[in-house]
């Protein structure tokens, strides 16, 4: 079908003030009055705090007010108050710090550098606590507690069974076993975590938060400051970068909004880089021990997986990282018999939470290089094994995961001819060729939070001049959907994209929409938007169609006019069918209202049965990498990326995802990594912290294959997380390729191949 704006390659309409840089960002707004707030922060990873004293603090010029843990309501913060055993966290400490970077206190004063020199003024007596830093460790028995209520610091287990694993081990004609580790990486947005808090004389809050999901700020910030919702508004600036580490509220959105309404003054926290770093969320650590049994020719029959994930010090989203982490290697390949235990485990160590892929990168990894060394096992090729366990549209996984639509094969074929697959074998020496694909959903359900709103919602008011105003509380964090959505809008009630304005993220004047995580936004959010849209269509055309003797259905929207069909010059600007539609309703405004809330549930942790989502995207990802034996430096010199997107609403911006995402993912295979001892950061600047820049990029071929989801709007699916989850383990094939020594845990740094090199060489 022909499309007049959806479909096309559009600029994106934010694009004019972030490249002029007038854009304003959270840390970038003032108020008058404001104050500026600092955290002070415990030295220790675990500390019973004895008495906090900051008498001192409060007698310096310049502070205004000293925020404790006695302070604040005895509520416990979690990802989702919906299930009370999840929630484990105070936004200041209260009776213990646990890891090092925990919030104890909080300063306001007239400046930064008074803050800073109150927070060395205030005096904490802490008791040194034992402390745990392994997950591993901290699962033995005698192991210092992180919670008490937690035996053997777990915080989260899942085991889940499908089929019968022991007798199709007992048939398999190849078993291997093997032991994956995943280290911790840092989201690293370019933008810090920023807020800026007012309360008005009546106690009313408004908060300008750099958030991923205001909705769900608001929501845990009633909870916790024990506020009607009513009372709360949160408003999303420009967003430079989340990638999960912005969906949460975190103490920064705590203690500005406390001391705003302690002061009567407006309140700005901004994150310096190292507290960004070291004291927000980060991505999950895992430990991954699999088994798999397989046929001769390749065909897989059973998998056995254990998972030790390193949760750090609080829950956050470790419940759903641990899920998916259980549960995605149910896909993309038919795995008839599959048993995992997933465990998630607390230490005392900045937190773990939702990060690009959240949960399904690490065992990712650990099972596509696994079908690597299984295909080299057989004398199989990588490429056909995989081809020969590939799922189809219409596919149901053990555990109840159900699949629309799926391009995977293809995706398989198209990235193997683009990156010639087929001439592996005569590359040059010291050159490496690896695949791995990769699979992930399209947003889950909200029975996850304590709400019967709908998932997404969206207004469309049609302006008597032709223009739309679209209402949606999606928040664009920088991937594009603001420019998405606007074209969803644009097509329903054909306009061009310029004349649609767009008003998003606002708690106050947008409809319910809970952000953006897990790839939701273009699926969730632009079905509401078109929904909305529609209504509003359909009460022109009513209008339009009294007017020009004909039925609305006989009528068509293009171009800004309403004619007939057949008959373009039969018709009316689409101004004059607005004001038609507006007398017909005695003068009210034509508006459009749309919702989604998809009959899906959160499956159910206990038996691991349930689909998670409504859709699914699948991928490969083909790398081209050199190693130097020298210097054990791994370069790459090409990434084919193919993904099965559904329909690109906007295939520029699904192209500027598979960039970002396929980078990000070099950077977690090769580099990244927050480097720890004894709890403290070794690298907690941009400097030491290792992301790919500019110079460290590659070449990326990326691919769209458009398999029409009948769920998505136009049959759109996800492009964002999932591009991320396949590059690392395409990137250590590749390199096994390459050298010979297989690496089995990330960062792969050039450390790691010349120690592996010359154990291969003994």
């Amino acid at each position: 079908m022909t499309y007049s704006v959806v479909g096309k390659r559009l600029p994106r309409i934010d694009a004019p003030t972030k490249a002029t840089g007038t854009a304003m960002y959270a840390a970038d707004m003032s108020l008058p009055g404001m104050l500026t707030a600092k955290i002070l922060r415990s030295p220790y990873p675990h500390a019973r705090i004895l008495r906090i004293d900051a008498s001192r603090a409060l007698k310096l010029p310049g502070v205004k007010a000293v925020l404790t843990g006695q302070d604040i309501p005895r509520v416990k913060y979690g990802f989702t108050f919906r299930f009370p055993q999840f929630c484990d966290e105070y936004m200041l400490a209260v009776d213990r710090a646990r890891y090092l970077g925990e919030g104890v206190a909080a300063v306001a004063a007239v400046d930064e550098d008074t803050s800073l020199e109150a927070l060395e003024l205030i005096r904490v007596d802490y008791e040194e606590l034992p402390f745990v830093l392994d997950p591993e460790v901290a699962m033995r028995r005698g192991s210092p507690l992180v919670h008490d209520l937690a035996e053997q610091n777990i915080s989260v287990h899942m085991s889940h069974n499908f089929g019968d694993v022991q007798e199709a081990f007992r048939r398999a004609d190849h078993i291997r076993e093997d032991r994956f580790s995943l280290q911790v990486q840092a989201h690293a947005p370019m933008e810090s975590h920023a807020v800026l808090a007012s309360a008005d004389p009546s106690g009313k809050l408004t908060l300008w938060a750099a958030k991923q999901s205001p909705f769900r700020v608001r929501y845990a910030l009633s909870r916790t400051l024990e506020l009607p919702e009513g009372m709360i508004r949160v408003i999303r600036p420009a967003l430079g970068g989340g990638f999960g580490g912005k969906g949460e509220m975190m103490s920064l959105d705590f203690c500005a909004a406390s001391l705003a309404r302690s002061t009567g003054r407006p309140v700005r926290i901004v994150y310096s880089r190292e507290e960004s770093l070291c004291t927000t969320r980060a991505r999950h650590p895992m430990i991954v021990e699999l088994k798999t049994g397989v046929m001769k020719d390749g065909t897989l029959l059973a998998q056995s997986c254990r998972i030790v994930s390193d949760g750090g010090a609080y829950m956050s989203s470790g419940p759903i990282a641990t899920y998916v982490a259980a549960s995605h290697l149910n896909l993309p390949y038919r795995l008839p018999n599959y048993r995992v235990d997933a465990y998630r485990i607390y230490t005392n160590k900045q937190p773990s939470g939702a990060m690009r892929g959240h949960g399904a990168p690490q065992p990712r990894f650990a099972m596509e290089c696994q079908l690597d060394m299984i295909a080299e096992d057989l004398g199989l090729d990588p490429l056909e094994l995989r081809l020969r366990n590939a799922i189809d549209s219409g596919y149901v996984a053990p555990n109840g995961y159900i699949v629309p639509t799926s391009g995977f094969k293809e995706t398989l074929h198209r990235a193997a001819l683009a990156s010639r697959w087929e001439q592996r074998p005569t590359q040059k020496p010291n050159r490496g060729m690896g695949l791995a694909a990769y699979t992930f959903l399209c947003g889950n359900s909200s029975h996850l939070w304590d709400t019967k709103g709908a998932m997404s919602s969206a207004i469309v008011t049609l302006q008597e001049n032709g223009t739309v105003h679209l209402v949606t509380g999606a928040s664009d964090i920088g991937q594009g959907t603001d420019t998405a959505l606007s074209q969803i809008a644009a097509e329903e009630l054909g306009v061009k994209l310029e004349d649609v304005n767009i008003t998003a993220a606002d708690t106050e004047l947008c409809p319910l929409d809970w952000g953006t995580g897990g790839s939701r936004v273009t699926f969730q959010a632009g079905n509401a938007v078109r929904g909305a849209a529609r209504e509003a269509r359909r009460q022109v055309l009513e209008a339009a169609a009294d007017h020009l003797e004909a039925r609305p259905e006989d009528l068509e929207l293009v171009d800004r006019r309403v004619y007939v069909k057949g008959s373009p010059g039969k018709g009316l600007d689409l101004s004059q069918a607005i004001s038609l539609a507006m007398v017909q309703a005695s003068g009210a405004p034509v508006i459009g209202r749309g919702s989604f809330n998809q009959n899906a549930m959160l499956p159910d942790f206990g038996t691991g049965m349930g689909n998670m989502s409504f859709a699914y995207v699948f991928g490969t990802q083909v790398a081209d990498v050199e190693v130097d034996h020298e210097t054990g430096q791994v370069y790459i010199h090409k990434l084919a990326v193919f993904h099965d997107c559904g329909f690109a609403i906007n295939p520029l911006s699904v192209e500027g995802q598979i960039d970002g995402s396929s980078i990000m993912g070099a950077g977690y295979a090769l580099s990244e990594e927050l480097q720890r001892r004894d709890g403290t950061t070794l690298n907690p600047s941009l400097l030491e912290y290792k992301m790919p820049t500019a110079l460290d990029t590659c070449e990326v071929i990326g691919g769209l294959v458009e398999t029409i989801d009948p769920g998505g709007p136009y049959g759109a699916k996800e492009a964002g997380e999932g591009l991320m989850v396949g590059s690392a383990p395409a990137i250590a094939n590749a390199v096994y390729q390459a050298t010979g020594v297989r690496i089995k845990d990330l960062p792969i740094t050039p450390e790691k191949v010349l120690k592996a090199l010359e154990g291969k060489n003994k």
